[in-house]
């Protein structure tokens, strides 16, 4: 899948776009039409094109946006491309004037060091890393000269998996203004024939597709061309506003003569083996099901829902069960039924009056299921020729009963002993989706997270439909004996109706005459085996036939699907085994140019004769955030993070932080969860952290606005600019701007500037200053702060330098420790409950009693600048409105005082 749209300088209002949320006037609208046709701030896309290039599933991708700037200035323009998750990018460039900056694809780690050096010589660029649902983001912004014209092309492939019964390709579309060249072309070629091939639009009526689309197909060869003109582009025949704004899918299949199909190519071979017309196996089914309290309300609705329908599908011959776990555990029936007509009402009516409760006991829900099926076989209550499954729902961590992670996925791993799947589905983000994963993963099934939308109904049966229809069990694919060298996975526990076994590998020989493959199974009526025989020469023919798209494509493929199966193998090792195989996918990447989570794509761009330096990583599933990839901009563009830290805190409470705009972050490890909420004052105020009469220490800061800005003005964005620290029974203060530090007693004050590194020690204290980065400060063993120095672009018109405080160690602070910070160092609790959706549809509203208050909270994220000063760690938490009202004590005004000491 493939999202685009250009150039919108990433800020919508500039654009004029309606959809930004800030209507235009009729000014705006007036000066808008007055504007060439298909110019947007100055800034043409004259050409835009999406080259899809698909041989034997394996689909090899190019992406490229041309656009020139019409205006009298410098203007910056933004290529921003989402893609699926399950792609790598293979290469990225981008072309001014003639000039072509490439990406180069590093181990991370390497990477890494090129990007901080780039940083520390203020060749500064943001980065954003995240994913959503089925798309991960890549954006690039460059700054572009009058008259001056850019070419982005990126470059990704991934391999095609079989669902329900077909292939699918899809391509996101959103330019967000007319695009005098606008063009989506896709070649597919498929050795086994074409047996459909289709292409819908979410953004277009069918009628209007149907004039800008063509598609055919024929034998092998099949191809999709959706080329719509300006007139077609608009939304209206008036408009100059695009209605380019959704989906673009292309799905397929093969014909399917026999059940499998060899090819190979340059020594390299691919497998693919999808059998139809056999019988459903029956399967045995424990649904284990999270009602704790977090389950409340409409999530708990959606599972009903879900499990309704579920019921509606299951066979006569299946078996089943539910076990509900909250703070105990219990079961609709005590063994597993026959799906009768008869069982299935009355498990209706079971689900239709589950309700939540109490806590999450996953350990003992998981166990009890896993005894069930066993129980169930050993007594033979099911089928000889049966299979069965464990499908596991919850929306959280395990909180009460056996909560350590590794000693339940420990307790699962024994009691399964690999003799079914478990299938984990994780609802929402509140969630260790790490360990739901490696749970599965430790018991030969996977993981899936079920997003908190209005179709998560949806998305529980589609999972469930992926494995209702079991048709072989315990599949071996077998080849020559020492025929074969690096052969991907090529055991699978089960064959599921719509899917499709992969399987690459090398030959040892290739020149030898002839290759066959078999492929056995348990089915439900007998065993069987599958041979394929494969002709060496005639194979040749049609290599040369395919030769038009991509001749190395299996070899590509082969590297794609074992560096897929090395990672995924990596989740669940530990030492020697871990870094054997994060060895092999590494070097696998390197060689192949896959931008995997082991590699980053490094990007050298111009910006006003500087060079900037960004990175495209590979997020993971288990990131909470909601956009992806690699975003090239100047740090300091946008909010930043007021935080404090205090690890050796209360068990309650722990790890404030602030730095930002400012916005303090309160993590508290008990509840596994943060609450973080904002503070807005005008430039100039200044607020007390921390105060400890105890141990006499006092931290404050200072707000500063953007350039600028008035002193009585709370628009805009602010930061600390300016923090003290002092500690009263040593005499000793420490004043920490963004551009000096004095540090000393009394008068006898010593200064520093942020470009040394150096370490001031005294009785009791120690002071480093690593140069442009933070600095340290430890009064003795036991309180340790962090000033993090964020530097944006030095000749940003708008905002500058800032500061952020994090609190590492605060345990030798006393209990009479207060202030917007300090308070935090103290055991709170809170809960949350009653998860809707809010005002933005990313973020759920939900209510949260803390302090005897009853507040409405709403699910967002900060960052944590600690480890990493350029882009931080995104911490997902609640956010507490009205300046944290109800959740601090007092109100926040009440934390101001006159001045830094």
């Amino acid at each position: 899948m493939v999202t685009m749209w250009w150039p919108c300088l990433l800020l919508a209002l500039l654009c004029g776009s309606e959809t930004s949320g800030f209507p235009r006037s009729p000014l705006q609208r007036l000066e808008k039409r007055s504007l060439p046709e298909g110019v947007v701030d100055g800034i043409e896309v004259y050409s835009t094109k999406i080259s899809c290039k698909v041989t034997s599933r394996f689909a090899h991708n190019v992406v490229t946006t041309r656009a020139v700037n019409r205006a009298d200035k410098a203007k910056e323009v933004s290529f921003d491309v989402e893609l699926p998750k399950t792609a790598f990018i293979t290469n990225f460039t981008l072309t001014i004037d003639g000039v072509t900056y490439p990406g180069n694809i590093k181990e991370k780690e390497v990477a890494k060091k090129q990007y901080e050096k780039a940083v520390s010589q203020g060749q500064t660029a943001g980065l954003v890393k995240a994913s959503g649902r089925k798309l991960e983001k890549f954006t690039v912004s460059v700054n572009v000269a009058a008259g001056s014209k850019v070419t982005f092309e990126l470059t990704y492939e991934e391999l095609l998996k079989r669902h329900k019964g077909k292939y699918e390709m899809y391509i996101k579309v959103q330019p967000k203004q007319l695009v005098r060249h606008f063009e989506i072309d896709a070649h597919i070629f498929e050795p086994q024939g074409i047996s459909m091939l289709d292409a819908e639009a979410s953004f277009i009526t069918n009628d209007l597709l149907g004039s800008a689309l063509t598609k055919s197909f024929s034998g092998k060869k099949g191809r999709v061309s959706f080329k719509p003109s300006l007139d077609q582009q608009r939304s209206c025949p008036t408009c100059a506003d695009s209605l380019l704004n959704g989906d673009f899918t292309i799905v397929y299949d093969v014909n399917r003569e026999s059940p499998g199909n060899v090819q190979v190519v340059n020594g390299y071979f691919v497998h693919f083996f999808a059998p139809k017309g056999l019988p459903v196996v029956p399967k045995n089914i424990v649904f284990v099901i999270d009602v704790s309290g977090s389950m409340y309300g409409r999530k708990i609705e959606q599972t009903r829902d879900a499990l309704l329908k579920i019921l509606d599908d299951m066979k006569r011959d299946d078996y089943l069960n539910f076990i509900l776990f909250s703070s105990d555990v219990t079961t609709w029936k005590d063994t597993l039924v026959q799906a009768t007509p008869a069982n299935l009402e009355m498990a209706r009516a079971f689900v239709k009056n589950i309700r939540d409760q109490g806590m999450t006991n996953i350990n003992d829900g998981l166990l009890r299921g896993i005894h069930m099926l066993k129980d169930a076989r050993e007594r033979n209550l099911v089928p000889e020729r049966s299979t069965s499954i464990l499908i596991m729902l919850t929306d959280g961590d395990a909180n009460t009963g056996e909560s350590r992670p590794e000693k339940i996925q420990e307790n699962v791993r024994n009691a399964i002993g690999d003799e079914f799947p478990l299938y984990n589905l994780g609802f929402g983000n509140n969630l260790n989706y790490n360990f739901l994963e490696t749970m599965a993963l430790q018991n030969h099934g996977l993981a899936r997270r079920i997003y908190e939308d209005s179709d998560a109904n949806l998305q529980l049966q589609g999972f469930y439909e992926e494995v209702a229809n079991p048709l072989l069990m315990n599949v071996e694919v077998e080849y020559p004996e020492n025929a074969i060298l690096d052969l991907t996975k090529s055991n699978y526990p089960h064959f599921y109706d719509g899917s499709e076994i992969v399987v690459a590998g090398r030959l040892v020989d290739s020149h030898m005459n002839n290759f066959k493959a078999d492929v056995k199974g348990h089915g439900a009526l007998n065993d069987l085996t599958f041979t394929e025989e494969v002709d060496m020469k005639e194979m040749d023919a049609a290599v040369k036939e395919q030769g038009y798209i991509f001749g190395n494509y299996i070899e590509r493929l082969w590297a794609y699907l074992t560096i897929e199966q090395l990672l995924e193998k990596r989740k669940n090792a530990h030492g020697e085994e871990k870094e054997n195989l994060t060895a092999q996918a590494l070097e696998l990447s390197l060689k192949y140019h896959f931008v995997t989570p082991l590699t980053s794509m490094v990007v050298t761009k111009p910006e006003d004769n500087e060079d900037q330096t960004s990175i495209a990583d590979k997020p993971g599933e288990a990131t909470q955030e909601t956009t992806s990839m690699a975003y090239l901009r100047p740090v300091g563009l946008g909010r930043p993070v007021v935080q404090g830290r205090a690890l050796g805190a209360s068990p309650l409470s722990d790890v404030p932080s602030v730095d930002g705009d400012p916005h303090f972050i309160i993590q508290v490890p008990e509840k596994n969860d943060t609450i973080c909420f904002n503070i807005d004052e005008k430039p100039g105020t200044v607020l007390r952290l921390i105060q400890d009469p105890v141990t006499g220490i006092t931290v404050t800061g200072q707000i500063i606005g953007d350039k600028g800005s008035s002193p009585n003005s709370r628009t805009g964005k602010t930061y600390f600019g300016k923090l003290g620290i002092t500690s009263a029974w040593m005499d000793f203060r420490i004043e920490v701007t963004t551009e000096k530090i004095m540090l000393g007693n009394g008068d006898a004050l010593s200064t520093f500037s942020w470009l040394d590194t150096v370490t001031i020690t005294q009785s009791g204290l120690s002071v480093t200053i690593n140069r442009k980065k933070n600095m340290v400060i430890s009064f003795g063993d036991g309180v340790n702060f962090v000033i993090v120095l964020h530097q944006v672009w030095k000749k940003h018109p708008v905002h500058q330098d800032f500061l952020g405080f994090y609190v590492v160690d605060s345990h030798r602070m006393s209990a009479q420790t207060h202030g917007l910070l300090g308070q935090f160092f103290h055991p709170f609790d809170f809960e949350v409950f009653d998860t809707r959706p809010g005002s933005d549809p990313t973020k759920p509203d939900a209510t949260m009693v803390v302090k005897s208050h009853r507040l409405t909270v709403t699910r967002g994220s900060q960052k944590d600048y600690r480890k990493d000063a350029t882009a931080g760690t995104k911490v997902v938490c609640w956010f507490v409105h009205n300046n944290g009202e109800g959740l601090i004590d007092g109100v926040h005004t009440d934390y101001i005082v006159p001045s830094l000491f």
